[in-house]
C-alpha cells in the first residue's frame, strides 16, 4: 500500500482519536471495578457496531468466592481472503476508583497523561483506527480480523485466557496492542512468569515460657526465602523474588503460620520449567522439624520467545516503518502480557504496537501524541502486508 495514503488516512482521524482517548481515560476501570471496565467495553462495542464488525459480548460468571470481572468484547471482520489476524487489547487498568478524579486526562505539549493512557487505552484505540484506515482505503486482503478486548489482563487474564487461546487456534498472526516502549521499540519477546504461594504451618507456643514446644513457621519461611533468592544467577535471565511474606500474630508467640508469595521469570520455556521445579523442591524442604508446607501455583504466563514466524513478523514491522518514514526496532522485556499466551500457542506474535508511552502503572503515566498517527499507520500497514509472509 502507498505509505503516504496510510499516513494521510490516519492523520485525518487524529482529532477523533484524541476525543476517544479522553473518554476512555476518564473512566475508572481497574480490573476489580467491573462497572468501569464495562463502560470501556461499551465504548468498544459501539465502535465495533458503527464500523460493521460482528460483535460478541460475554459476561463473566465467577465461581463462588471469586471476584466479578468486566465483560469480554470480541469483534470479527471478514476480508476477501488471506491470513487470519488476531488483535488483542485490554480494557482494564491497575488503578483504584477515584484515580480519575485525582488526575483526569490532560495534554501537556506533545504528551497525554492519565490513568491507563499508555497501558493501554492508546493501544486499544489504535486497533480500531488502524482497521478504519484499511476500510477507508478499500484494503481487505485478509481472511478475518478478530479483535479481543479483554477485561482482566492486569491480573493475568484468568478468565479471558481461554477465549484468547480459542481465537489463537484459528489465527495465523497475533498483534498485541500494548504501548510501545518509551524509546519506540515494539516487543518481540517477553519473559514467562509463574507465581507461587508457599504456606508454612507450624505450631504455636509461648515464646517466653515454653518456646521449645513451638515450631516456628516464620523461621522456616526465612530459610525458604534465603534459598529461593540464591537461585538468582543460576540460569541466564531468570529471576526469583519472594515479594510478600506474611506470618505470625504477636512477638511473644511462636508463629504458627507464614505465607510466602514468589515471582519467577524466565525468557525461555526450558529454564522457566527448571526454575519452577527448583522452587517447588526448595519450598518443600523443611529445615524446622514438624512443619507442614503447602505449595500452590497461581497465575502464570509462558515465555514469549522470538523465533520462527515471530522473527519474520518483527522484520516486516521494521520494513513497514521504514516505508512510513521512521526507524523501528524490536526488543525483549521482562513484563508479561497476552502476547505470552498467543506466542506459547504457536502463533507468530508481535507486541507493543500501540503509541509510544511510559511510566505505566504510576501517577506520571504518559503517551507520546506525535506517535499516534505513525503507529496507526504501522498497524494498518502490517495487516495489509502480513500476507506477504505466507510460505
Amino acid at each position: 500500500m502507498d505509505p503516504r495514503r496510510l499516513l494521510d488516512a490516519a492523520a485525518s482521524r487524529y482529532d477523533e482519536f484524541i476525543d476517544a482517548l479522553r473518554a476512555m481515560v476518564n473512566v475508572d476501570c481497574g480490573s476489580y471495578t467491573p462497572d468501569g471496565v464495562n463502560r470501556v467495553a461499551d465504548l468498544c462495542e459501539v465502535r465495533f457496531e458503527a464500523a460493521g464488525w460482528r460483535v460478541q459480548r460475554l459476561r463473566h460468571r465467577p465461581a463462588e468466592g471469586e471476584p466479578q470481572l468486566g465483560d469480554l468484547v470480541i469483534g470479527r471482520r471478514t476480508g476477501s481472503g488471506g491470513p487470519r489476524v488476531l488483535m488483542i487489547g485490554h480494557t482494564d487498568t491497575v488503578f483504584d476508583p477515584g484515580t480519575v478524579a485525582e488526575r483526569p486526562f490532560r495534554i501537556e505539549g506533545d504528551r497525554a497523561f492519565g490513568p491507563g493512557v499508555s497501558d493501554m487505552k492508546g493501544g486499544l484505540l489504535t486497533g480500531f483506527f488502524a482497521v478504519d484506515v484499511l476500510r477507508e482505503l478499500g484494503e481487505d486482503g485478509f481472511g478475518q480480523i478478530t479483535y479481543i478486548c479483554n477485561p482482566d489482563e492486569e491480573i493475568g487474564s484468568p478468565w479471558s485466557r481461554q477465549h484468547i487461546l480459542e481465537a489463537a487456534r484459528e489465527a495465523d498472526v497475533a498483534f498485541v496492542l500494548e504501548g510501545a516502549r518509551a524509546n519506540g521499540d515494539v516487543v518481540s519477546a517477553r519473559k514467562g512468569v509463574s507465581d507461587y504461594r508457599i504456606e508454612v504451618i507450624g505450631r504455636a507456643a509461648h515464646a517466653g515460657v515454653e518456646p521449645e514446644k513451638g515450631r516456628s513457621a516464620v523461621l522456616q519461611a526465612a530459610h525458604t526465602v534465603v534459598a529461593l533468592h540464591e537461585l538468582n544467577g543460576r540460569w541466564p535471565g531468570v529471576t526469583v523474588n519472594a515479594g510478600v511474606v506474611r506470618g505470625g500474630t504477636r512477638p511473644n508467640v511462636v508463629a504458627e503460620r507464614c505465607v510466602v508469595e514468589v515471582d519467577i521469570r524466565s525468557p525461555v520455556e526450558q529454564t522457566l520449567a527448571e526454575a519452577e521445579a527448583e522452587v517447588e523442591r526448595i519450598a518443600r524442604t523443611a529445615v524446622v522439624p514438624d512443619v507442614e508446607v503447602r505449595v500452590g501455583a497461581g497465575k502464570w504466563h509462558r515465555p514469549m520467545e522470538k523465533r520462527g514466524g515471530a522473527v519474520a513478523l518483527a522484520d516486516l514491522a521494521t520494513r513497514v516503518a521504514a516505508e512510513l518514514g521512521f526507524e523501528l526496532h524490536d526488543a525483549a522485556t521482562g513484563g508479561a502480557s497476552d502476547a505470552n499466551t498467543t506466542s506459547a500457542a504457536g502463533v507468530p506474535t508481535l507486541d507493543g504496537l500501540g503509541p509510544i508511552g511510559g511510566d505505566d502503572h504510576g501517577p506520571s503515566e504518559w503517551m507520546d501524541l506525535t506517535s499516534v498517527v505513525p503507529r496507526i499507520a504501522l498497524l494498518a500497514g502490517l495487516i495489509a502486508r502480513v500476507r506477504t509472509l505466507a510460505g
